[in-house]
């Protein structure tokens, strides 16, 4: 370009051409940009690389530093830093949902669910109809329903019982003893009944919960003439 250039001299012509003096020759290379940020503003005037010095969001320039939300509103803050723009939206408290309205970003109504034919309000928990066993919420217009498995009972079917709404059967308390069964010999004794086990110096007695308490006798012999009688405990001492 007429312009005269020392051997290694560097420098940029229009187009963001990097050229060099080498050997009395001019080499030319089109310009490399690191751009480290993920918003950056459009190069300069008389510049060939972006500059990370403000952001570029949404095709508004901002300056470094600056807070602003988003065209969609919706409560989200952003903030401008280094060429990086980074926004938080706001947490809202359970049973409320985000709002366009900047005074009050949780006040709106949540969305109610539409389910098999009936309307149910946010937070709402139901079982389906016959089955107890799978509860169903709405949450923000959607329905999520899980299902509760029984547990297995150690106890025959006839002891099983199933109460009104709920999921699972669950056993029954077996019914009071009515007496005593003696397994040895098959005979039962009532509650309360007393008798002897074939030694005529015990006793039994039917508990009310269906077992059985024995209690021996202990004979004191005093007579030098003990007249022993089947069937009775401690001897006869009449005759002396």
């Amino acid at each position: 370009r007429g312009i005269p250039r020392e051997p290694g001299a560097r420098w940029t012509e229009p187009g963001c051409q990097s050229c060099t003096c080498q050997g009395g020759q001019v080499l030319c290379d089109t310009v490399s940009c690191f751009i480290p940020c993920s918003h950056p503003l459009p190069a300069p005037a008389g510049g060939c690389c972006p500059t990370c010095t403000g952001c570029l969001h949404e095709g508004v320039a901002r300056a470094e530093g600056d807070v602003f939300s988003p065209s969609d509103g919706n409560c989200t803050v952003c903030v401008c830093l280094a060429g990086n723009v980074s926004c938080l939206s706001p947490e809202c408290p359970p049973g409320s949902c985000p709002s366009p309205s900047p005074a009050d970003c949780c006040s709106c109504n949540p969305e109610k669910c539409n389910f098999r034919g009936r309307t149910y309000a946010h937070g709402a928990r139901f079982s389906l109809d016959g089955d107890d066993c799978t509860t169903c919420v709405c949450q923000g217009g959607e329905v999520e329903c899980s299902f509760t498995p029984c547990p297995m009972l150690d106890c025959p079917q006839h002891q099983r019982h199933l109460g009104p709404g709920q999921c699972c059967s669950t056993c029954r308390d077996p019914p009071a003893p009515a007496g005593c069964f003696l397994d040895d010999n098959g005979v039962e004794f009532p509650v309360g009944q007393i008798w002897s086990p074939g030694d005529p110096c015990e006793l039994c007695i039917c508990q009310a919960d269906g077992s059985v308490s024995c209690q021996r006798t202990d004979c004191v012999e005093t007579c030098p003439y003990p007249i022993h009688i089947p069937g009775q405990c401690c001897p006869d001492c009449s005759a002396g």
